[in-house]
């Protein structure tokens, strides 16, 4: 799926909101990093908007697209073909548009897998892994995470039926279950994972105290300039170790732009370039 280098091929990222998102700037690097010649546009997308968007994006000479909240589970349908992870998940966060065709997968799972394991050395088997939010960020994560062979794995939302779903989903794939923000099991916990969308929308929702103990690695999948609500609550707990998602960004912008591209950049610097701590 490599491009055409001698043009200046056109990406972006679809979301609502998305005038948050640091993915242009990210790519922005990236494409200096690699000599590649593109650019990459923010598009605020209405959900009853998304299909015109994207088809237009696509008949305008558009290359490829990221999709985030809350797009991630419907842009499936619009996908001519999806990746295994992709299919696997339910949810789509990067498109290809190749010979009039979509192509839909999926970054998120790697891209949270190489910021916990690689960049900080986190051991996942047999852990215990508490998600909060059962949204498509979280469609995307949980596949990876099991693969990684943790204790159990839990997801946690205000609306159990939700997280029910994707437990289901993934029943065959390891220990997940379900359950609300009000019945989490008791217990240690040594990942909690924070997938809601509170904090985009200055929301706080219900964390969960009891399950946080000293030695719990804390993780928002949200990033922003001043530190997350949940990273807030984090720290305010005890928690030592506190991360916001700017890692899980980076890193899955990098698989993105590998599909795009054909050439994978090297993370470490835009990561020091543009990461603000938890």
């Amino acid at each position: 799926m490599t491009a055409d280098t001698n043009a200046v091929d056109r990406y972006g990222v679809m979301g609502y909101p998305v005038a948050h998102s640091r993915s242009p700037v990210i790519h922005r690097l990236f494409a200096h990093q690699t000599g590649q010649n593109m650019q990459y546009e923010l598009l605020q997308v209405q959900p009853d908007k998304l299909e015109q968007a994207v088809r237009q994006f696509q008949r305008t000479a558009g290359r490829g697209l990221n999709v985030t909240a809350p797009h991630k589970s419907s842009i499936c349908q619009l996908a001519d073909q999806l990746s295994e992870r992709a299919s696997t998940a339910g949810s789509v966060n990067t498109l290809v548009f190749q010979d009039g065709d979509i192509f839909g997968d999926n970054t998120d799972g790697i891209g949270l897998l190489r910021d916990l394991v690689v960049n900080r050395s986190l051991n996942l088997e047999g852990v215990s892994v508490l998600i909060l939010g059962a949204g498509g960020a979280t469609r995307g994560i949980v596949g990876p995470l099991l693969e990684m062979e943790p204790e159990r794995l839990v997801i946690a939302n205000r609306t159990v039926r939700k997280a029910e779903i994707i437990s289901d989903h993934f029943a065959r794939s390891g220990p997940v279950s379900a359950c609300g923000f009000d019945t989490i099991p008791d217990g240690h916990w040594d990942l909690i994972i924070n997938a809601t969308s509170a904090g985009l929308k200055g929301e706080t929702p219900p964390y969960p105290d009891t399950a946080l103990s000293d030695d719990t690695f804390c993780y928002d999948l949200s990033y922003g300039l001043k530190r997350t609500p949940f990273c807030q609550w984090a720290r305010e707990q005890g928690a030592t170790r506190v991360a916001s998602g700017w890692g899980m960004l980076v890193e899955q912008a990098a698989e993105s732009f590998h599909i795009w591209r054909g050439v994978r950049p090297d993370t470490r610097p835009v990561l020091k370039q543009i990461a603000v701590s938890a």
